[in-house]
């Protein structure tokens, strides 16, 4: 609700002193009722634009990379906007050097790009990371 407090900080701090001073309880809450539905609203249509990006990349990697494509391993990649070699051993995918392996071709491929940070390699789902930044 931050976002909305944010674009409306004067109009919020208004109804707030409102209440205080007036005990105008009846703007406030109409006033608080509104900024739920604009975040539910907001929060439904970034969850829609998620939704279409990992099925279209899901999509794209059974095309693209077949060997590579597993339900389990599109749904790791969208849990955060990157991800490392230690999350896909965790859920079992395969090995140090496999999960690696299917790291490397999803870079190699453009889905992923990697960063190098202390020891590990992060690997950023960039195009989550738009969506997440730049809500349409």
């Amino acid at each position: 609700m931050s976002d909305f407090i944010i674009k409306n900080k004067e109009d919020y701090y208004n109804k707030l002193r409102n209440v205080t001073e007036k005990e105008n309880w009846e703007e406030w809450i109409l006033y608080m009722l509104e900024m739920i539905s604009y975040t539910a609203k907001k929060g439904m249509k970034l969850l829609k634009e998620v939704t279409k990006l990992m099925q279209d990349f899901s999509e794209e990697v059974k095309v693209e990379l077949p060997k590579v494509y597993s339900k389990d391993l599109i749904e790791i990649l969208f849990k955060l906007p990157y991800t490392k070699r230690q999350f896909l051993i965790n859920a079992d995918l395969g090995t140090a050097k496999t999960v690696g392996n299917y790291l490397n071709e999803l870079e190699d491929a453009g889905f992923l790009t990697s960063e190098k940070m202390g020891k590990e390699k992060l690997y950023l789902n960039f195009r989550l990371m738009n969506v997440l930044k730049n809500p349409e």
